[in-house]
């Protein structure tokens, strides 16, 4: 704000001033509008400076704060997920060849990159089951003392 004009706060009381030293209206504009959100800028109406209120420009040090998304960690787990499919579809590719399989009695050959890639997925199939199991357990006992403490 410039020496000598007046610009009523927010609660419509004169505002006061530390520093008296005039500035440019572009600085001025710039200021306005960091104090009084999307508020319209009166201007003395240069050329330079529109009349009409405009959007309020961050400042060169300060960054907007993004928000998190469900939709955009969803979808950044979805490119995580065809990033490491890509990745596993070249390693199944590139290791095709066949080894003997033994389980339970049970005999084959298969590809070893598949061999390896349903080890992985057994594997995580029963932690899977296991991490599963313990929450069910711990939702048993919470709800159970819940109810202890009801009565």
């Amino acid at each position: 704000m410039s020496t000598g004009r007046y610009t009523p706060g927010p609660d419509h009381r004169p505002e006061t001033e530390t520093n008296t030293a005039p500035l440019d209206a572009a600085q001025a504009s710039n200021d306005r509008a960091a104090s009084y959100g999307n508020a319209p800028s009166y201007s003395s109406g240069g050329p330079e400076t529109p009349a009409t209120g405009a959007a309020p420009t961050p400042s060169a040090g300060v960054t907007p704060e993004r928000k998190v998304t469900r939709a955009g960690v969803i979808w950044a787990a979805v490119v995580a997920a065809l990033v490491l499919l890509i990745l596993l579809i070249i390693f199944i590719l590139q290791n095709q060849e066949l080894v003997l399989v033994k389980f339970l009695g049970f005999e084959g050959s298969v590809p070893l990159g598949m061999a390896l890639f349903i080890a992985a997925v057994t594997g995580g199939v029963l932690v899977a089951a296991a991490g599963g199991a313990r929450i069910l357990q711990l939702r048993r006992n919470t709800h159970r003392s819940r109810v202890q403490q009801r009565r």
